[in-house]
């Protein structure tokens, strides 16, 4: 049988409009890039974390059991949720259920994100939560891990857009000659971390999360971004007072797809 050329052109299109469905609402969502970053600079008693940004958990799903179970397998030596972990009070059942299923003994830290501010999620049953699981909140304070060895200064800094960040208290009485990490939900915040007496001193690791990469782009370029971003998209963002590592995360937001931005989560060695 021959088929003209009207015929095979709409099948080409009926094809590519296949595709593109099946990644816009299915792969860029739920098969996770899994990037592997060494900023140790060469160090032999470097540090394993692994970061999960913007979960937005609404239903436990396959894509959660998975990155369980390859943080199960990494075994790293903390977690770091960096924001928006839920969205609404009644998913704190779903966040507790998704912390049950990484082994108890991997340490966990944790930062709020705008979502858990306008979704007016129970801060104190938050914390609980975490803490059930071998977890801390840190909300404008800090933590020192001591691991190898090594300390290392973690500094959970409020959201940017609904809460009050405060660098400053997150760093008083921290020794900046130790290895340091600033969680920050927003990245817009690190033009206020790199002018801080602290951050010059400490030269820090930021690891942020918020924008999605983008979540939906078009040539590259994203259609739109939230409040709290800045002129930041994803990735490594450095200059002489610190790195930044911009994560694209893992659920989305208003509309349940992804285009051009793939869902990651991030491993660094320190």
């Amino acid at each position: 049988m021959r088929f003209g050329r009207r015929h095979f052109i709409k099948k080409t299109v009926l094809a590519v409009i296949g595709l593109l469905v099946i990644d816009v609402f299915w792969f860029e969502k739920y098969v996770v890039e899994w990037n592997v970053f060494d900023v140790s600079g060469g160090r032999t008693d470097k540090l394993k974390v692994i970061q999960l940004s913007d979960l937005h958990l609404r239903e436990l799903k396959s894509v959660h059991k998975s990155l369980a179970k390859r943080i199960n397998t990494e075994i790293p030596d903390v977690l770091f949720i960096t924001g928006d972990a839920i969205t609404r009070p009644r998913r704190m059942a779903l966040l507790n259920d998704f912390l049950h299923l990484i082994d108890p003994k991997i340490q966990k830290i944790a930062i709020l994100g705008n979502k858990e501010y306008s979704g007016h999620i129970d801060l104190d049953l938050l914390r609980q939560t975490y803490t059930k699981h071998h977890g801390t909140l840190l909300i404008n304070e800090s933590y020192v891990l001591n691991l190898k060895g090594r300390k290392v200064n973690i500094l959970g800094i409020d959201d940017f857009v609904h809460g009050t960040p405060d660098i400053n208290k997150s760093s008083e009485n921290l020794n900046p000659s130790f290895t340091t990490i600033i969680l920050s939900h927003c990245p817009v915040y690190r033009r206020e971390i790199d002018q801080t007496k602290f951050a010059v001193a400490s030269k820090p690791l930021i690891l942020a999360g918020h924008t999605h990469g983008g979540q939906v782009t078009f040539l590259g370029r994203p259609i739109f971004m939230p409040y709290g971003c800045g002129d930041y998209i994803k990735g490594w963002y450095t200059n002489e007072t610190s790195k930044m590592y911009v994560s694209k995360g893992i659920g989305t937001t208003s509309i349940p797809i992804r285009f051009g931005a793939r869902a990651e989560a991030n491993m660094f060695y320190v």
